[in-house]
């Protein structure tokens, strides 16, 4: 029984770890530039994210403030959701 005890142990800790990294995350910033042609969102920190194809413009303008949900996907910034933020 106590062989099992610590491989097991080990399978659950990096499968929890592993759930924890697959959390969407949110970024506020100030839009530098918005290409709706190429679904690409560039905030002013230089980090640009891909929107999502039926993505539904709220009416987003250089230099507002938004919150950016997004997940890593490889090399990619992945957007889900963009929302104006409100000061």
């Amino acid at each position: 029984m106590r062989a099992y005890l610590l491989p097991a142990t080990i399978m659950l800790s990096i499968g929890a770890g592993s759930i924890a990294m697959a959390a969407p995350t949110t970024t506020d910033g100030v839009i530098k530039s918005l290409d709706m042609k190429t679904h690409t969102v560039t905030l002013a920190d230089g980090t640009a994210y891909m929107l999502p194809k039926g993505f539904k413009d709220p009416g987003l303008k250089v230099g507002e403030k938004v919150a950016v949900v997004w997940d890593m996907k490889g090399h990619v910034h992945e957007a889900s959701a963009v929302s104006i933020v409100k000061s």
